[in-house]
């Protein structure tokens, strides 16, 4: 099992990562906070201090067309909120 799936590189959470050394992954659903910590101590070499996490459920829509109601929804996802020790720093685009 892959406990990080990708790394989230917005303009907030590149902001915190910048002030406050914390990072945000999209992970696997299962995982708990103990794996996120060991696969990012792993994968980037870092000592972490705190691990935050969130559970989004799928958006769920319906459009009204001419051939019926059609509903779909988006898949469900969790985050996890990564803060590092101070001085630790994790560059995502190193290896670009």
């Amino acid at each position: 099992m892959s406990v990080l799936i990708k790394p989230i590189i917005t303009e907030k959470a590149t902001a915190d990562s910048e002030l406050n050394n914390r990072y945000g992954f999209i992970v696997d659903p299962r995982a708990n906070k103990l794996e996120i910590k060991n696969a990012v101590e792993s994968a980037y070499g870092v000592s972490v201090e705190k691990v935050r996490t969130m559970n989004y459920g799928p958006t769920r829509k319906t459009r009204y067309t001419k051939t019926g109601i059609q509903r779909g929804k988006t898949n469900a996802f969790k985050k996890a909120v990564v803060q590092v020790a101070e001085g630790d720093i994790i560059d995502f685009y190193s290896n670009i």
